[in-house]
């Protein structure tokens, strides 16, 4: 059988149990537009947070080379996650209504190994360099300090990235991964379906 071929009219035409595939579109309809939204987010907040980051380095003119390499670390972590967060717009953007199961399928199938890239190897390598940079940058402010302060300051920093790496990332990708798999089982339970006709 053809699975290329318009599975909504058949849908309609099945007796037994089947899921709401009105339902199931309109869940991929919302799948894709809240994506759209927060690659839109991340891009305005990172973007900012870069220009805020390069501005103090205008207006404060830090002396150390530790810091003035710290806040390159940092500005790069963010124009490299987001040049690869970005190749997933047109991901998204081409999903829509006028496909076929199987397109559907291809595209939830390249939205996971592009997430599993973006949560693993893009991620890791963001926290990395965010983690040296701010270590860098924080060190000629550090040096300042009084030991006791200086300690607390990095506890502070360390603590706060140590929730995010442990706590967030793993509780956002576990999120992630169960939207983009519902979808893709639901999916393929229809062209399974579709095929025994």
């Amino acid at each position: 059988m053809d699975t290329n071929m318009d599975f909504k009219n058949i849908w309609k035409q099945q007796t037994s149990p089947k899921p709401n595939i009105e339902e199931l579109l309109n869940k991929l309809k919302r799948f894709k537009n809240e994506n759209l939204r927060k690659l839109i987010l991340t891009n305005l907040l990172l973007i900012a947070t870069s220009v805020c980051i390069a501005f103090i380095w205008f207006r404060y003119q830090p002396q150390l080379t530790s810091t003035k390499i710290g806040i390159v670390l940092v500005i790069l972590a963010m124009v490299i996650f987001l040049s690869a967060y970005n190749r997933m717009f047109m991901v998204f953007y081409t999903i829509d209504n006028t496909q076929s199961n199987s397109e559907y399928l291809q595209s939830l199938y390249l939205v996971k190994n592009k997430q599993k890239f973006m949560q693993t190897t893009m991620l890791n390598l963001y926290f990395i360099m965010l983690f040296l940079g701010i270590c860098l940058y924080m060190y000629e402010y550090a040096s300042k300090m009084t030991p006791i302060s200086a300690i607390l300051v990095y506890a502070a920093t360390f603590t706060w990235i140590g929730f995010n790496w442990f706590y967030i990332r793993p509780k956002t990708i576990k999120k992630q991964q169960g939207k983009i798999d519902g979808l893709i089982n639901k999916f393929e339970e229809i062209n399974n379906q579709l095929k025994e006709l």
